[in-house]
């Protein structure tokens, strides 16, 4: 790397957006989660970083309290596939952000169930870091309630991974996704 390069590169981090985060683990009896959730919940979050083009920056804390984004593991009982409610961390914006975990669907398909607990996290995470809904089927900020196939939405991300190992080398963003937190980000300087 050239020393330009270098002096570019450090330009872009010190003033990229930073966020922290932490996951919870999954509570045993509190809901369906299974015990690599977590990672999925974390492949999203650094798709989102990947994607700004060191906009942004996650990283990890290990104490609740410390986390701008929160995420939280609830029951399918409860209704939805995800929720993210703002919240302030030391006067800074963040989020909590509710995830249920995918039951297996009739056929056992477990890469699709963990394809929808990812592209889930995915969804909220975008709203944790300021991102509206959109009409496009291909974003993954697409809201339900202007009408699409939901069962196809899920099976088009699917057949895209043939490993678990897939979900983290496709990211499930479009370019619109991406263009829109781009533009985010600059509003935000």
């Amino acid at each position: 790397m050239t020393r330009l390069a270098v002096l570019f590169f450090c330009a872009v981090v010190a003033f990229a957006e930073s966020y922290s985060y932490w996951i919870e683990p999954c509570p045993w009896g509190k809901s369906i989660c299974q015990p690599y959730d977590p990672q999925l919940a974390e492949w999203a979050l650094k798709a989102w970083q990947n994607a700004a083009e060191g906009a942004l920056v996650v990283q990890r804390v290990e104490e609740m309290r410390r986390a701008q984004l929160r995420v939280y593991w609830f029951s399918p009982e409860q209704g939805m596939y995800g929720e993210t409610r703002p919240l302030q961390v030391d006067g800074k914006p963040g989020a909590a952000i509710y995830v249920t975990p995918a039951r297996l669907g009739p056929d056992g398909d477990l890469l699709l169930r963990d394809a929808i607990v990812y592209l889930t996290c995915l969804h909220e995470t975008g709203h944790a870091l300021g991102l509206p809904h959109t009409a496009l089927i291909a974003d993954i900020m697409y809201n339900f309630q202007f009408g699409g196939d939901i069962t196809e939405y899920f099976a088009r991300y699917r057949r895209k991974l043939r490993t678990r190992e897939d979900i983290r080398k496709n990211s499930g963003l479009s370019e619109t996704d991406r263009k829109h937190l781009l533009q985010l980000g600059s509003e935000r300087k």
